[in-house]
């Protein structure tokens, strides 16, 4: 399991930034990279210069802004070669369709396509010009020769109203879905080509049209799972519950109220999908009716006495009707107040699951709504124990067990 969560934390990461009113959103993603502790530096080209001052950037990365490539104080050290091979990743945003051609056709006539060409580290383009811009064809051959010729990952554009009062796409990605794309880049593509569905968070059950029965889950396990199955190249659908949780970027979700409503959406994606990961505090019990008004304390009295129904077991019913297959993988999550490992074991061979993630949530460091857990991976030839740690490295930890298993 790796140190850190996130592969940009240490990371030298260079920002170029390409001509454009949206240069001003690269001030912002600048601010996350440094957010999660990358170091970061900034080459512009002269017209980023006109749209963004050198200062502001100067302030967030603590570092020189590489503007000139006949800057006597750069190129003393030879700064274009310098700033090269030093980055772990470029990022270029905005690429303009001028920064764009110019990659293509191999130019270095300034500090940032200097910088391209001599580099060997990847490099991750977000495009950003007007629509019909986007759309001319020379603009999308080049794009294709950058990345079939030298592997270039693309970000966006995105759709939508531009600032040249065109509509449709060309916007710049924005930062936080630059900055996952930029995770991606920098973590191992183990899951490349895989198809997972996550399921997250709570279910509720309806008592009437107030009130539903629910749980502690707050998805957070759930969801850090599927953006490390997502940078690590799978193809990821969470089927939720009700969660207060921002959707992870480039990520289908599924939403979903009840434990029926759960099984019918995790039932649909069964067959086109290689691992199915139940993360989901899905409840066992539903009430035997739903009241059409508001139940109220004057009708009711003192005492309310509830009947309850069970809810189908998804986890049971897809181990079931796998049967002898060994397509898609089952994995189950077990949360335990005691004997959890042996519970797990019990777990494993009823619902006939590849593997049960157990974790004790009667602890406050591993319970509901953490920000860290511990779990033991339990399959039917091992045991693991996963220490302390947050929930994206417990998660990816839980997916070096998925990439074996699959193997």
């Amino acid at each position: 399991m790796s140190k850190t969560s996130n592969p940009l934390t240490g990371a030298k990461v260079v920002v170029g930034i390409g001509g454009g009113i949206a240069a001003y959103k690269a001030v912002e993603l600048v601010r996350m990279l440094t957010k999660v502790d990358a170091s970061t530096r900034a080459v512009m080209t002269s017209s980023a210069t006109e749209v963004v001052g050198e200062l502001t950037l100067q302030a967030l990365t603590g570092q020189s802004v590489f503007t000139n490539l006949f800057d006597l104080s750069q190129e003393s050290e030879i700064g274009h070669i310098e700033v090269a091979d030093q980055a772990d990743l470029i990022i270029v945003a905005p690429a303009s369709a001028n920064l764009i051609a110019r990659m293509a056709a191999g130019m270095a006539n300034d500090a940032l396509t200097a910088v391209l060409l001599a580099t060997r580290a990847p490099i991750l383009i977000a495009p950003s010009m007007n629509v019909n811009m986007w759309q001319n064809p020379l603009t999308q051959r080049n794009v294709r020769q950058l990345i079939d010729v030298r592997g270039v990952h693309v970000v966006g554009p995105g759709d939508g109203f531009l600032a040249c009062r065109w509509t449709g796409p060309g916007r710049l990605a924005e930062p936080v879905d630059i900055l996952e794309a930029a995770c991606r880049v920098l973590t191992r593509q183990d899951l490349a080509g895989v198809r997972i569905v996550v399921s997250a968070g709570p279910t509720r059950e309806r008592l009437d049209p107030v009130r539903f029965l629910g749980n502690r889950s707050s998805g957070k396990m759930g969801y850090a799972l599927a953006t490390a199955a997502a940078r690590r190249g799978a193809e990821v659908t969470i089927v939720s519950g009700p969660v207060a949780l921002e959707q992870p970027p480039g990520i289908e979700v599924v939403r979903v109220q009840s434990a029926r409503e759960m099984k019918t959406a995790i039932f649909d994606l069964r067959d086109s999908a290689d691992a199915i990961i139940m993360v989901a505090a899905v409840a066992d019990y539903r009430p035997a009716s739903i009241s059409e008004h508001k139940l109220k304390k004057s009708d009711i009295g003192n005492e309310l006495t509830l009947a309850l129904v069970r809810n189908p077991d998804i986890l049971a019913e897809l181990g079931q009707q796998r049967g002898d297959k060994n397509r898609p993988l089952l994995v189950g999550f077990a949360a335990e107040t005691e004997s959890v490992v042996s519970s797990a074991r019990k777990k494993l061979v009823a619902k006939r699951c590849d593997l049960i993630v157990a974790n004790d949530v009667s602890r406050d460091d591993t319970g509901f709504e953490s920000d860290t857990n511990a779990v033991t991976l339990v399959t039917h030839s091992d045991t693991t124990e996963l220490p302390l740690g947050s929930k994206a490295e417990i998660a990816h930890g839980v997916l070096d067990s998925v990439v074996e298993l699959l193997s």
